[in-house]
């Protein structure tokens, strides 16, 4: 089989539809690495997906009668552009079946290329069993995402190419596994002429159908899969793609979610262009090896293999790219409810930058303050608890909760029967290190602060919102202590919403 890949690879017609794609050097990643990482932009295609290759090498190769009737295929995406791309440039047409659930984004871009869609069932492979019903039904020729050798040879190309655009030795290859087609193409092309090159198919923890099934030694298939990566979502793996991986892929690396929402930021801070979840994969393993490795000065390939990003998704990315970079640690630190208990949480934190304050007075002897911290690293995590439990405050990391990092950071408050003659302001200052502290310090004149939220945004201003329970016959030394801030702020005492769900 060996021989005919190469041949198949060699002889692929993607070149009427795809271009080749630049092989990137990313330098604030290689920096940061210590080793050289480039990015093949397959993000780049005019589908932005690498998946136009496959489906247009299948489908320029059918019989001409064959292809006249029509083709349909299952996807959640990117091949479904890559299908739609191909009709229309070989003047046929294309049904393509879609889960109900693929964003409105890939739905659009399949319509914009001339394809019909048809959305059915939750999942791709609900999709996959509607398609192949349709195929037998309206005698169409189905074009498989990933297990089918003319599909595995169109992807092989970029193996061909990156060989060809970089001479010197390369260390590894880092390739995202979805079906399987893309990693399994590269592979029987680069291990063929540079076996020394290793190949590391890559795989969400909650999508590892290729991981299990080379294990086991036979296909698993997953009884659910994770839909963030939306693009690699598959529950089994193909049987050619399989075989493929099992004769010439080195390992697999897992990745996390929040270790993808980071490779997505380095990325951008590289390149300015945004890669979708799976498109990141490669990137987020190449990271993790290196630090497993410890290697230094080796040349790293991974593959950028699709940017078809939902905007609504990029306030997640945004504020897990944090945590899978562990620049954010997450502590719950309890101190006692008296004066200066604040001041001293303060001085403990020192020089650190805040990413969010958050507490609510609940209790006359202790108060909970639920605090982010900017961090170096996870060593960086561990000395901060210290720190905490040095001053003797009680402190629990919550770093690594999914339930803190996805709900109750935003639950944190309510109301409070200790929460006598409280006022609510609004203020906003110039974000910059060091200035929240400034400001709590600031804060604690002689009323007690009973609520405090604060999130940095990114923003040019910090906000933040503030209880203090100041006794009616103290407004005038209130008003006087404000003047003193010179900062800008808004009396939000009887905002309607506060009245509902803190006042």
């Amino acid at each position: 089989m060996h021989s005919d890949y190469l041949e198949r690879i060699l002889t692929a017609r993607v070149y009427d539809v795809a271009q080749e794609t630049p092989l990137e050097y990313a330098p604030n990643l290689s920096a940061r690495l210590n080793n050289q990482l480039l990015l093949k932009r397959e993000d780049m295609q005019s589908v932005f997906s690498f998946k136009l290759r496959g489906a247009y090498n299948k489908m320029v190769k059918l019989p001409p009668d064959i292809l006249a009737q029509g083709v349909i295929a299952a996807s959640a995406g990117n091949h479904a552009q890559g299908v739609a791309l191909a009709a229309r440039r070989l003047g046929t047409q294309a049904i393509i079946v879609m889960p109900v659930t693929t964003p409105q984004v890939k739905v659009d871009a399949v319509k914009a290329r001339g394809g019909e869609v048809m959305l059915y069932g939750d999942t791709y492979d609900d999709a996959y069993a509607y398609a192949r019903q349709l195929e037998a039904e309206k005698g169409l020729s189905f074009i498989h995402p990933f297990d089918d050798p003319d599909v595995i040879a169109g992807q092989g190309t970029i193996g061909m190419e990156i060989l060809r655009q970089y001479q010197q030795p390369i260390h590894a290859i880092f390739v995202a596994i979805g079906g399987g087609g893309l990693i399994s193409g590269i592979a029987a092309y680069v291990k063929r002429l540079r076996p020394e090159i290793k190949i590391i198919g890559v795989e969400p923890v909650d999508a590892d159908a290729m991981n299990q099934s080379l294990k086991a030694r036979y296909r698993v298939r997953l009884s659910h899969v994770g839909l963030f990566a939306d693009g690699v979502a598959v529950r089994e793996v193909g049987k050619e793609t399989f075989r493929l991986c099992q004769e010439y892929v080195d390992e697999i690396i897992l990745v996390d979610t929040d270790d993808t929402c980071a490779a997505i930021k380095d990325v951008f801070e590289d390149t300015r262009s945004i890669l979708e979840p799976a498109g990141a994969l490669a990137i987020a393993a190449a990271k993790a090896y290196v630090e497993r490795e410890q290697i230094q000065g080796q040349t790293l390939i991974a593959i950028a293999c699709g940017a078809n990003m939902n905007f609504d998704r990029l306030r997640f990315v945004a504020e897990r790219a944090e945590l899978g970079e562990r620049r954010e640690a997450i502590f719950a630190v309890t101190i006692p409810e008296k004066q200066g208990s604040l001041r001293k949480f303060c001085e403990c934190i020192g020089k650190r930058n805040l990413t969010e304050f958050n507490y609510r007075i609940a209790d006359q002897k202790e108060a909970h303050i639920f605090v982010g911290v900017q961090i170096q690293n996870r060593a960086d995590a561990s000395k901060m608890l210290e720190t905490f439990e040095g001053c003797g405050f009680k402190t629990i990391d919550l770093t690594d909760d999914e339930l803190t990092k996805l709900h109750l950071r935003h639950m944190v408050g309510g109301r409070s029967p200790l929460a006598h003659n409280e006022l609510l302001y609004r203020f906003e200052f110039p974000e910059r290190p060091g200035a929240l502290m400034k400001f709590v310090d600031s804060m604690s004149p002689d009323w007690n602060i009973s609520l405090f939220h604060y999130r940095n945004n990114g923003a040019d201003y910090g906000r933040i919102v503030v209880g203090m329970q100041v006794p009616p016959h103290e407004m005038e030394e209130w008003q006087a202590f404000l003047n003193t801030l010179r900062l800008s702020y808004w009396d939000e005492s009887q905002n309607p919403a506060y009245k509902l769900f803190l006042g």
